[in-house]
């Protein structure tokens, strides 16, 4: 799209825009490749705008959620190689639609998978880097991913590197059923292993951090850091309130009540973690 058609869409829906009052303002309303609107306090926001602010609102500070490549190319210096190998198709319950599942969300990424794993550096400091998908069937975590996690670590382990890994996930892949839940198993059983090497893992729990992804790898880190916000447990509040039949505290599952409780060690906004990760991996240096 050359400037000045860029600039005319740019202007046709300012104009649109301003004929609204802000609160009739809805995201149907609104050019994708032009606006964002945060979800969390609806202020609309030109997207190049954004794109500066890393995804974090700049009226509420809200952390609306990051792709995976993006936060590859947030934290990792310039130069860094992406590692993970193309899955082979795999559909052990011949799941209905499952492949064409797939392929919409290949093409809605641009990822084959719901993972991405580099291997860089942070401020010259070197590391493995895994860092989950939610755009991919919500960053769920089924027999391709597990395997790549684990490979993963043992190349860290093999290598002598620390791990970083941003998780964001909806948990276990359900197209999948018991082959996912293994996944759980296999995953913790690798980070296992690479502690007995001595090296350092960094788990962050993104918006949101959820199901078996929460029940495995994600919550055995060395250190674990979160964003402001972000959504973290295992089952749904919703879920949890109807069982018990209680009201839950306020804040329930987020990342500053996990922090309270001891869950995780540190909430880190976006803008800060890369410094942090590097401060981090040079101590441990």
């Amino acid at each position: 799209m050359d400037n000045f058609k860029a600039r005319r869409i740019l202007l046709s829906n300012i104009k649109n825009l301003r004929k609204k009052q802000r609160k009739d303002v809805q995201s149907k309303d609104l050019n994708p490749s032009v606006f964002i609107q945060c979800p969390h306090c609806n202020t609309v926001v030109v997207k190049e705008k954004m794109e500066e602010e890393m995804w974090v609102c700049p009226k509420c500070d809200a952390h609306i959620k990051y792709y995976a490549r993006k936060r590859l190319n947030s934290i990792l210096d310039p130069g860094f190689e992406e590692i993970q190998r193309d899955p082979v198709g795999f559909d052990p319950l011949h799941f209905p639609n499952y492949q064409e599942k797939l392929d919409r969300y290949e093409r809605i990424t641009n990822l084959k998978e719901a993972l991405v794993i580099a291997e860089g550096e942070i401020d010259g400091n070197p590391c493995v880097m895994i860092v989950l998908e939610p755009r991919f069937m919500m960053g769920s975590m089924g027999s391709y991913v597990g395997d790549e996690i684990v490979r993963g670590f043992s190349i860290a382990k093999e290598k002598n590197l620390p791990v970083v890994a941003f998780c964001a996930s909806g948990g276990a892949r359900m197209q999948e059923g018991i082959f996912s839940l293994m996944q759980m198993a296999k995953t913790s059983n690798a980070v296992r292993e690479f502690g007995e090497s001595g090296n350092l893992y960094v788990s962050v729990l993104t918006d949101p951090t959820t199901g078996g992804v929460t029940a495995s790898f994600a919550s055995l880190g060395d250190i674990i850091l979160a964003e402001p916000g972000a959504l973290i447990g295992f089952t749904g509040p919703r879920v949890i309130k109807q069982t018990i039949n209680q009201e839950l505290p306020d804040g329930f599952q987020r990342a500053e009540f996990l922090l309270d409780h001891g869950f995780v060690d540190e909430i880190v906004h976006r803008k800060e973690m890369k410094k942090y990760l590097s401060r981090v991996l040079e101590l441990h240096r």
